[in-house]
Parts: C-alpha cells; structure tokens; sequence
C-alpha cells in the first residue's frame, strides 16, 4: 500500500502535466467555435491591460537601466562603446521584454484569472452552466486567453519602448555615452527578426499564462482556501513554463536567424 502511493504521488505531476496539455487543446478547439465572446474578450483585455500596465512601465524602466549598465560597462572594457546601444536594444527586445511581460501578466493578470474562475467554480457557477448547455471554456476560457495574448504583445512593445529609453538616458547620463552613437548604433546587431521574435515570444508567454490560470481556477476544490492555493500554483506553474519555452524558443532562433554582424 505504501508503495503505490508513493508512486501515485511521483506520477501526480506527469498526470497534472497530461491535463493541463488536454486542456489546451480544449481552448484551442474552443477558439473556432461560435458565437465569438466579443464582448467578454473587450472586457477581459480592458481589465487585464489596467491592473498591468502601470506596474509594466514602472518595471521596464530598472530592467532597461540595469541592461545598460551592465553591458554598457562590459562593452567599455572591450573598447566598442559604440555597440553599447545595439546591445542594451537587443538584450531587451530579445529577452527582457517579453520576460518583465509574461511575469507580469502570471502574477497580475493571471492571478485575478485563476481566483475569479475559482470563486466561480466553488459556487459551483460552471456546473450551473454546463447543466445549461453552455460550455465554459467557449464562454469564459477562450476570452480570456486571446485578452491575455493580445494584452501581452502590446506589453510587451511598451516594455521595449521604455527599457531602451531607460538604458539610453543612464547610458548617456550616468556612463558618459554619446546621445549619436547610442542611436546609430541600433542597426549595428539588431535586426528586425529581433523585434518578431519577442513579439513571439510575448504572444505564446500571454497564452501559457492564460491557459495555466484557468486550468487551475477551473481544478480549484476545497472553498476559499482552495481558490488560494490553485491561484499560488497557477503563478509558480506558470514562471517555470515561462523559463523552460523561453529557452527552447531562443534556442530555436538562433538556429533558424543567423546573428547579424557589425
């Protein structure tokens, strides 16, 4: 007996793993399906977008400075000051970006998903629905998750914005670089791949995000204290997919783009 359960708990993971994969292919299929949630997709994209974009903005300004001095010191030693703007551009087009995004739209956005669909959940609403004929994941799902993707890619370009301005005013300020150079050199390395990879990467970081907060505000039992728990995983989950497919997506675009030379 205690030999089985000890393995049931080292499947537990494997089997979590075979869920959430079956529910996305839930909400893909979801997706093609009519009538198209317009207006709970507007709503959810507003709701997502104002509990996230004022923490975005305020998080992508440190994340563009510290890239800009980190490799902008780096660069010094090397004696190519004149790559130091293509450099800080592409260190947050390419990873900081789409990273301060996707952790953002977990822990804000996500979160206020996983504990209203649990809320919704142990008041047993989604069971009222589907006694109803009414399919939750067409109806509540599927907003949801296209307002967390379509949030995430705007994000993700204010992110961008911000951060390169960020590293360009501590650049020019704080390491004595010239305003010229830092501009001129964004078409040294950088490369317009650069700029559709993190929108990739954002539009697939909002719909990992988005499918993991509602599997677990959909799975959450136990009352109050369930719905607490399903949305502390839903955020952990999430940061660890987050990670894993950055790196298997980065991995994958170097293969296919070839770095740009100066």
């Amino acid at each position: 007996m205690a030999t089985s359960l000890t393995a049931s708990r080292a499947l537990a993971p494997i089997g979590t793993a075979g869920k959430l994969f079956a529910f996305g292919l839930d909400v893909g299929r979801g997706m093609f399906r009519r009538p198209f949630q317009l207006r709970e997709f507007i709503q959810q994209a507003w709701f997502i977008a104002s509990v996230t974009i004022i923490p975005t903005a305020l998080v992508a300004i440190p994340f563009g400075a510290v890239i800009a001095l980190q490799v902008g010191g780096l660069i010094k030693q090397f004696g190519a000051q004149s790559f130091t703007g293509s450099a800080a551009v592409l260190a947050v087009v390419r990873e900081a970006g789409p990273i301060a995004t996707s952790l953002l739209i977990a822990g804000a956005g996500g979160s206020a998903i996983a504990a209203d669909l649990g809320a919704r959940k142990i008041r047993e609403e989604l069971d009222a629905m589907m006694v109803l004929g009414i399919d939750p994941i067409q109806r509540l799902v599927v907003p949801r998750v296209l307002a967390c993707m379509l949030v995430a890619v705007f994000l993700n370009g204010l992110v961008s914005v911000v951060g390169v301005a960020g590293g360009y005013v501590f650049n020019v300020v704080l390491q004595d670089g010239t305003p010229g150079a830092y501009l001129a050199s964004f078409t040294a390395l950088a490369q317009l791949p650069d700029l559709w990879q993190g929108m990739a990467k954002a539009l697939v970081f909002g719909l990992i995000a988005a499918i993991v907060a509602c599997y677990k505000g959909m799975n959450a039992a136990g009352g109050p204290k369930g719905v607490g728990d399903a949305v502390n995983e839903s955020v952990v989950i999430t940061f660890m997919l987050l990670f894993v497919v950055n790196f298997v997506m980065s991995a994958i675009y170097f293969q296919l783009v070839p770095p740009k030379t100066g």
